[in-house]
């Protein structure tokens, strides 16, 4: 399974981004749809944490308190693409970002529950 995320940038506070994480490598039966997905950041001089992750089947999703009500994440599985859509950004939120992929039918935001891993997208929030 690879994993590629992309569409960080360079944006102003208050702005808003959209990091996408698209999917391939995989082998039937389970396919993308089967996978839980996490959204992971780590800004310089910090540890990785957790942003957000969203299960397959219903969707449902978990947000780390610091982004809750500003980030939103969904997926569209014929794309086997996973989405972070990020408002009202902050200084703060500036990291790379990774998404993040395990065979399992409910998502987990610790680092260690996830098999597969991309390669980052740098955002930027300047004040």
């Amino acid at each position: 399974v690879q994993l590629q995320a992309s569409g960080g940038g360079l944006v102003q506070a208050g702005g808003s981004l959209r990091v996408s994480c698209a999917a391939s490598g995989f082998t039937s039966p389970f396919t993308f749809e089967y996978y839980s997905i996490g959204w992971f950041r780590q800004a310089p001089g910090k540890e990785r944490e957790g942003v957000s992750c969203i299960s397959p089947s219903d969707g449902d999703t978990w947000y780390a308190d610091s982004v809750k009500g500003r980030f939103t994440t969904s997926r569209d599985d014929a794309k086997n693409t996973v989405y972070l859509q990020m408002n009202n950004l902050k200084p703060e939120d500036t990291a790379v970002y990774y998404c993040a992929a395990v065979l399992f039918p409910r998502c987990h935001i610790g680092r260690s529950w996830y098999d597969y891993w991309g390669q980052e997208t740098l955002v930027t929030v300047s004040s």
